[in-house]
């Protein structure tokens, strides 16, 4: 007898934001992240993070979601398969080198454990601090990654304009209408870190 696995349900955006805050919060906190100078991880953790939900709940497979966020299947599975334990024992110091693992899904497949057992993921409100994200500038990151969920990749500019229309982002204390920023950089853009890299470096330019 087949057996077909469905959909959970819920709403992936606001799971994903509780694995990305979770996870986060594993790795020490936002000011943690500061001091060692580690914000560069928070795409990865962001990208890792929709990547486990859309595995979990929405029971997607490895090629679809690698179509939904822009990343390759290798990608995905690479993030959906990381040894959470020993990315764990290398993020606490206990590894001399870094594992072969990927890090950030490592630590994201970690973040939804305890969200699932504690029944928190599925608790439909919004845990993602505006304050704490504004003030360290990632807000806008975030909603980068949401608004484009399930755009095919090389993305030009006319697609990903409809797509970002309206974000404001923040960057070293200034603050930029992305359709500025949009103007800015070079196409075609291959996936969503490139994306978030680039805005980023034209907001700093």
């Amino acid at each position: 007898m087949e057996i077909i696995a469905r959909p959970k349900g819920g709403n992936v955006d606001r799971m994903a934001e509780k694995v990305f805050m979770k996870s986060i919060e594993i790795l020490g906190g936002l000011k943690k992240l500061v001091e060692y100078r580690n914000l560069t991880w928070l795409p990865s953790l962001a990208e890792a993070a929709y990547v486990i939900v859309l595995r979990n709940e929405a029971l997607k497979t490895y090629s679809e979601i690698a179509r939904e966020l822009g990343i390759t299947e290798a990608t995905a599975k690479n993030i959906a398969t990381a040894d959470e334990m020993k990315v764990l024992e290398y993020v606490r110091g206990g590894l001399e080198e870094r594992p072969k693992e990927h890090v950030a899904g490592g630590i994201a497949k970690l973040a939804y454990k305890a969200l699932k057992e504690s029944g928190e993921l599925d608790v439909d409100e919004v845990s993602l601090n505006d304050e704490m994200t504004e003030i360290l500038e990632i807000a806008w990151a975030v909603q980068v990654l949401s608004k484009i969920k399930g755009l095919d990749f090389p993305a030009g500019k006319e697609q990903l304009g409809e797509r970002l229309a309206g974000i404001l982002v923040k960057v070293r204390g200034g603050e930029y209408r992305i359709e500025e920023l949009l103007e800015r950089i070079d196409y075609p853009v291959n996936g969503p870190s490139e994306l978030l890299h680039k805005l980023k470096m034209a907001a700093s330019s």
